[in-house]
C-alpha cells in the first residue's frame, strides 16, 4: 500500500491511534478509509456497498468508545471491513475471504475487536443485550453496542431482543443502520441538533425531574408525557422503539461525523438503554456503488475506474439460474404456484418470477422461520408454495419445518440453494448439515441433483409431491449438462447407476454418489474400474439398488458434498444394517468440523472430495499396496 496515498490511515493501526487525531483529522481518515475500501475490495472481491456505508459510523464509533474493553456488535457483519482495517488488519486486507487469510465477516478467533462472530442477521442485539449484563454480573462499567441494518430489523429475533432489553437494567446501545432512508437537506441541522439535544445529559435529567414532580398529578404527567411524545414527533420517526423501553435518538446523518461524535458521546454517558437511529446510504462516495447497491452488494473483482463489466461469453449457467427458469416454467403451467423468499430475490433467482408474477411473489423479509409457516398457512389452502432459500438460512426455520410442515404432511417444496461448500463465505454461510437435518423428519424427502439438467427434473419431480420436499443444490454451475426445455420429472426416489465397473479387480467396488460429486466420483472409478451409481435421493434412498449394487460388489463408498455425521452416507449404513447385511462400507464427505473461506475447487481437494482425493481414499481403504 503506497503510505503517500493513504498518509493518515497509515499511522492508524488500532483505534487508540485514531482518538488522537482532531476531528478534521478524523474526516480526512475517513476520506482516505472510504478509498482504501474501494481500492482493497476491487482487488480481492467482497461486500462493497455496505462498506462504503458505514464508514463514517465505523470511525465515529472507535473515536468515542473504549474499544475492544467497549463492546461493538456488528450485525450481519459483511459491513466490517472499515473496522477490519482500524483494529489493525490494514496489511491484511489482501487476503480477505481467501484460503487462511482475513474472514468476510467478525471472528472472534480473528481479533479481540471482533466481540462476536456475525454472519447471520439480527443476532446483534441479543448477543450485545448478553454482554452488557454479563458486566453487570461481573462488576464492570463498560457499554455494548449492537448496529443493526434496518434489513436485519425485520426478524423476529431482533425484536425478541428489543423485548427483553427495555426491561432490563442494562447499559445497551442499539444503532440502528437505516440505509433505504435519505435526510433532506432542509432539516438535517434540526435532527442535529434535536438529535444532540435529546441525548444530552441535560434532556434525560429535565425529563427525569418533570416526571417525579408530576407523578403525583396522573393528569398532568399524562399530558406532559403527550407534548413530549409530540414534540419529538414533529422531527423524527413514531417512537415505537420506545414502547420496548428505550430512549430513542435520531435520526441523524450518518455520514456526518460532526452529528455522529458529539450524538454518541452524549449517549454514552447516559444509563439504560439507548436506540440511536443513524441514516446511511450504500455505495457513499462511489457513484456507481450508489448508483446500484445491489449489483455492488459482492462484486468480484474489478476497475474502480470502469465499475463491473459483465463478460464478453456469457459463463455456464448456474444452479440458481437453472431454479429461477424452472420456477416462471412451471408457474406459468400451474397457477396453484406461489414463490416465497426469506430476502434473497437476487440471491436465490427470483427476479425475473418476480417481474413476471408479482401476484405470486412474497418476500417476507429476513424471517426465515416466518417465511416456513407462511408457506405452510399457504399450502392449507391449496396453494403450491415453493420456498428459495440458502441450506444455511433453512436452519433458522427447524422447528417450523418440523412442526408447521412435516408434522401436517403439507405440500411444500424448498429449492435450497448454496448446499455444500460456498467458497469465500466460508464456515457461517457452508450449507453443510441439510442432508442430516431433513432425512430425519417424517414425511420429508431429500433430492440431490447430480448436474443442471437433473436439478430443474427433481424440481419438477418435487414439486407433483403430495407432502414436502427439499431439493439442494450447490453454489455456481456445475458439470454444464444444458436442462431440457420440459417440465419433464424423474422417478421419485429412484437411483441409477452411471458406470458398471469390470469384474477383474481385486476388489470389485461400487461408488454411490450423490449430488455434484458424481462427476469426480465417475472420474476416480474410470482410475479403479469402479461402478458408480447416482443414488439422486438422500430420502427415501433407493434401496432397491442398493442391495443390488450391495449383492454385487465387494465394498462400497457413499460420496456427498455435505456433513458425513448423519449424511447421506449414514442412510446407506442404515439400510444395509436393517437387511442384515456387512458390506464394507467407505463413507467420503464434509468432515466433523467447520470449514473456512477459500476456493471452492481448493476446500474440496482438502476435503478429500475432487476425483484423486476419492480415488485415494478408495486405494487407501479397499486397495492397498
Amino acid at each position: 500500500m503506497p503510505t503517500n496515498s493513504y498518509p493518515l490511515l497509515q499511522t492508524v493501526n488500532d483505534p487508540a491511534d485514531l482518538r488522537r487525531l482532531s476531528r478534521a483529522e478524523l474526516k480526512e481518515l475517513a476520506s482516505e478509509l472510504r478509498a482504501f475500501v474501494l481500492h482493497s475490495v476491487s482487488q480481492t472481491g467482497g461486500h462493497l456497498s455496505s462498506n462504503l456505508g458505514t464508514v463514517e459510523l465505523t470511525v465515529a464509533l472507535h473515536a468515542v468508545f473504549d474499544t475492544p474493553r467497549d463492546r461493538l456488535v456488528w450485525d450481519v457483519g459483511h459491513q466490517t471491513y472499515p473496522h477490519k482495517i482500524l483494529t489493525g488488519r490494514r496489511d491484511r486486507m489482501g487476503s480477505l475471504r481467501q484460503m487462511g487469510g482475513l474472514s468476510g465477516f467478525p471472528q472472534r478467533a480473528e481479533s479481540e475487536y471482533d466481540t462476536f462472530g456475525t454472519a447471520h442477521s439480527s443476532t446483534s442485539i441479543s448477543a450485545a443485550l448478553g454482554m452488557a449484563l454479563a458486566a453487570n454480573q461481573r462488576g464492570e462499567d463498560r457499554r455494548a453496542v449492537a448496529i443493526i441494518g434496518d434489513g436485519a430489523m425485520t426478524a423476529g429475533m431482533a425484536f425478541e431482543a428489543l423485548n427483553n432489553a427495555g426491561v432490563a437494567d442494562a447499559n445497551l446501545l442499539v444503532i440502528l443502520n437505516d440505509n433505504d432512508m435519505s435526510i433532506s437537506p432542509p432539516v438535517g441541522a434540526l435532527n442535529r441538533y434535536l438529535a444532540q439535544l435529546m441525548s444530552g445529559q441535560f434532556y434525560a435529567k429535565a425529563r427525569d425531574v418533570g416526571k417525579s414532580v408530576l407523578k403525583n398529578a396522573p393528569p398532568l404527567l399524562e399530558l406532559a408525557k403527550r407534548l413530549e411524545q409530540q414534540a419529538k414527533g414533529m422531527v423524527v420517526p413514531a417512537t415505537l422503539f420506545e414502547k420496548f423501553g428505550f430512549n430513542y435518538i435520531g435520526p441523524i446523518d450518518g455520514h456526518d461525523l460532526d452529528s455522529l461524535i458529539p450524538t454518541l458521546e452524549n449517549i454514552k454517558g447516559l444509563k439504560g438503554p439507548q436506540f440511536l437511529h443513524v441514516v446511511t446510504k450504500k455505495g457513499q462516495g462511489y457513484k456507481l456503488a450508489e448508483a446500484d447497491p445491489v449489483a455492488y452488494h459482492g462484486p468480484g473483482k474489478f476497475d474502480p475506474s470502469v465499475g463491473i463489466v459483465k463478460p464478453a461469453t456469457p459463463a455456464k449457467q448456474t444452479f440458481t439460474q437453472v431454479f429461477g427458469q424452472w420456477l416462471c416454467d412451471m408457474a406459468e403451467k400451474d397457477d396453484r404456484l406461489v414463490g416465497i423468499t426469506p430476502a434473497m430475490r437476487e440471491g436465490s433467482g427470483m427476479v425475473e418470477f418476480e417481474r413476471r408474477f408479482p401476484g405470486r411473489y412474497y418476500d417476507v423479509g429476513i424471517a426465515e422461520q416466518h417465511a416456513v409457516t407462511f408457506a405452510a398457512g399457504m399450502a392449507c389452502e391449496g396453494v403450491k408454495p415453493v420456498v428459495a432459500i440458502y441450506s444455511t438460512f433453512l436452519q433458522r426455520g427447524y422447528d417450523q419445518l418440523i412442526h408447521d410442515v412435516a408434522l401436517q404432511k403439507l405440500p411444500v417444496v424448498f429449492a435450497l440453494d448454496r448446499a455444500g461448500l460456498v467458497g469465500a463465505d466460508g464456515a457461517t454461510h457452508a450449507g453443510a448439515y441439510d442432508i442430516p437435518f431433513v432425512r430425519c423428519i417424517p414425511h420429508m424427502s431429500m433430492a440431490c441433483p447430480a448436474d443442471e439438467r437433473e436439478c430443474r427434473q427433481l424440481l419438477t419431480t418435487a414439486f407433483e409431491q403430495d407432502h414436502p420436499v427439499a431439493v439442494r443444490y450447490p453454489r455456481g454451475s456445475g458439470a454444464g449438462v444444458a436442462p431440457l426445455a420440459s417440465l419433464e420429472g424423474l422417478p421419485f426416489g429412484r437411483g441409477e447407476v452411471r458406470r458398471t465397473g469390470g469384474g477383474s479387480a481385486p476388489r470389485r467396488i461400487a461408488i454411490l454418489a450423490f449430488g455434484t460429486l458424481l462427476y469426480p466420483a465417475l472420474q476416480a472409478a474410470e482410475a479403479l474400474d469402479a461402478t458408480v451409481a447416482n443414488m439422486r435421493w438422500a430420502k427415501p434412498l433407493d434401496t432397491a439398488l442398493l442391495l443390488e449394487l450391495a449383492a454385487s460388489h465387494d465394498a462400497l463408498v457413499t460420496v456427498e458434498e455435505g456433513a458425513i455425521m448423519g449424511g447421506a452416507g449414514s442412510a446407506v449404513g442404515e439400510a444395509l444394517n436393517a437387511a442384515g447385511l456387512a458390506v464394507p462400507l467407505l463413507q467420503l464427505g464434509l468432515a466433523d468440523v467447520f470449514i473456512e473461506h477459500g476456493d471452492p475447487a481448493a476446500l474440496l481437494a482438502l476435503q478429500g472430495l475432487d476425483a484423486a482425493g476419492i480415488e485415494a481414499s478408495i486405494r487407501a481403504r479397499f486397495l492397498p499396496g
